[in-house]
C-alpha cells in the first residue's frame, strides 16, 4: 500500500491493511514520517516503511512540493521492493490521486494496481480553495482523475454519492467497488452489541463531543456558535473536541471571542483507541460539517462511530448521509446552519429519552454495513484480483486464497 499519511493513524488504510492480513497476505505499506517515528517496523502484522516527509498546512506550494516528492520517493522505494520480491499487488490510497504513477514499475512488470479513492479531489479543492467547477484547477484534477481510474485495475470507494459521481465522470461501473468507512471493530466496536443504546445521563455533565480534522469546512465554528446561543438554556452541557488541522488556531480565538472556554475543551490529537473512550462518556455525537460540493456526496465515518458505541447523533441533512439514512434514523440539521443546530442539541439535552427509536433505527442502519461485512467484500474483491497472476507465481492456498508468498 502507498498512502500519503501516517500510519496507522490514518484509520482506512489501516483497517483495509489489517483485513488482509488477517486473511493471510503479506502487507507492506509505505506512508509519511512524522516526529520520533520509526523508518520501520511492523504494526499489527503490517510491515511499515516510513518515508522521511512530514505534513506542514502551510500553503499550495507546499502542498505541491509534499505531494511531488512522496511520489518521487515512493515510486523508487516500491520499485526497489518489487524488483527485490515481487509484489501480486499495488494498492495506492488518494489524495492525491496522481500517487498511483509511483507504481509505474510494479505494474509494468505484472503487479495489479488497485485505486483507493477516499474524496474526490476536486470537490474537496473546490471547497477547501472556495473555487468553482470552471477554474483550471479543477479541470486538470478531473482529467488527471479519469486517467488514474483507467491506469486502475480495480478502483474503491467509500460510498454510494461518491461511486456515481466516479461512474458519471467516465469509470466503469463495474471497475468500482464500495467498500465503507465502517468502525474497524477490534478498536472500536469489540464490546458495542453489549453496550445499552444509551448510556445513563449524569445529570451533573451532559457532553458533546466533536472528533476529527480542525479544518473550517468540517463546521467547528458553526458548532460555537450553536452553543453561544443555547449557553444559558444548558447549564451542564460541555463541548468535547479532538484532533488537530490548520483551523485550530482560530478554533481556539473563537472559543474565546464566543466566552465559551469554560465549556469547550480541547484535547488536541489522539489516536483512536483513546478516541473510543471519549465516545464512550459522551451523550451526543456531532457531525457540524459546512455545505460544500464535497460534504453533500461524502459519508462522515463518525457517524458510525456513534452508532456503533451506542451514542446518538447529530449530522447536516445531505445526499450522501441520506443515501444510507431515513430522515428518523438520525438527529439531522441544516449543514451551516447555527440557528438550527442550536434547535436540535437544545432539544437533545431537554429530551434526552425521546432519542431512543431514532437511536434504535440508526443503529439498524449501522449494522447492515458495519465491517465485518465490508471486509468480506473488502477480501473477495483483493482475492479476485489477485488470482489474475502470471503463471509463474505460486497457487493461492485453500484456506486464505491467497499464496503465502502474495504481498500488497
Amino acid at each position: 500500500m502507498i498512502v500519503f499519511s501516517y500510519y496507522p493513524d490514518d484509520p482506512r488504510p489501516r483497517r483495509e491493511a489489517e483485513a488482509l492480513v488477517e486473511e493471510g497476505m503479506a502487507v507492506e505499506v509505505i506512508c509519511l514520517r512524522k516526529g520520533a517515528e520509526a523508518k520501520r517496523e511492523t504494526v499489527h502484522g503490517v510491515e511499515v516503511y516510513r518515508l522521511p516527509i512530514t505534513r506542514r498546512r502551510s500553503g499550495k506550494l507546499r502542498y505541491l512540493f509534499e505531494y511531488l516528492y512522496f511520489i518521487l520517493r515512493s515510486a523508487i522505494m516500491i520499485s526497489l521492493l518489487h524488483i527485490r520480491k515481487p509484489f501480486t499487488l499495488v494498492h495506492v490510497h488518494n489524495m492525491p490521486d496522481i500517487l498511483v504513477i509511483s507504481a509505474l514499475i510494479p505494474k509494468i512488470l505484472g503487479a495489479r494496481l488497485i485505486l483507493d479513492l477516499h474524496d474526490p479531489m476536486p470537490e474537496v479543492f473546490m471547497a477547501k480553495y472556495s473555487i468553482d467547477e470552471d477554474h483550471v484547477v479543477i479541470r486538470i484534477l478531473r482529467v488527471m482523475e479519469k486517467f488514474c481510474i483507467l491506469f486502475s485495475d480495480l478502483v474503491l470507494t467509500p460510498n454510494i454519492a461518491f461511486r456515481d459521481l466516479f461512474v458519471s465522470r467516465g469509470c466503469p461501473a463495474s471497475k468500482i467497488h464500495i467498500i465503507m468507512n465502517s468502525p474497524q471493530e477490534s478498536i472500536f466496536c469489540n464490546t458495542c452489541k453489549q453496550k445499552p443504546l444509551i448510556t445513563q445521563r449524569n445529570e451533573d455533565c451532559f457532553v458533546l463531543l466533536y472528533h476529527g480534522t480542525i479544518v473550517e469546512r468540517n463546521g467547528i465554528g458553526v458548532a460555537l456558535e450553536a452553543l453561544a446561543t443555547i449557553r444559558h438554556k444548558t447549564p451542564s452541557l460541555t463541548f468535547e473536541v479532538y484532533g488537530d488541522g490548520d483551523f485550530v488556531p482560530q478554533f481556539i480565538n473563537r472559543v474565546s471571542e464566543l466566552n465559551l472556554k469554560e465549556i469547550v475543551h480541547y484535547h488536541g490529537h489522539v489516536s483512536a483507541e483513546k478516541i473510543v473512550a471519549a465516545v464512550e462518556a459522551a451523550d451526543i455525537g456531532l457531525v457540524p460539517n459546512k455545505p460544500s460540493k464535497h460534504w453533500d456526496l461524502a459519508f462522515p465515518t463518525r457517524i458510525f462511530e456513534y452508532l456503533c458505541l451506542g451514542k446518538p447523533v447529530i449530522a447536516p441533512r445531505t445526499r450522501g448521509i441520506l443515501d444510507y439514512f431515513p430522515e428518523d434514523s438520525i438527529c439531522f440539521f441544516s449543514p451551516g446552519n447555527p440557528e438550527n443546530l442550536a434547535q436540535v442539541i437544545l432539544e437533545m439535552y431537554q429530551r434526552p429519552d425521546s432519542l431512543r427509536e431514532i437511536l434504535d433505527r440508526g443503529k439498524a442502519v449501522y449494522q447492515g454495513h458495519r465491517w465485518e461485512l465490508q471486509k468480506k467484500e473488502l477480501t473477495m474483491l483483493v482475492q479476485s484480483l489477485a488470482q489474475a497472476r502470471s503463471p509463474q507465481q505460486q497457487e493461492p492456498s485453500k484456506a486464505t486464497g491467497f499464496s503465502k508468498h502474495e504481498r500488497i
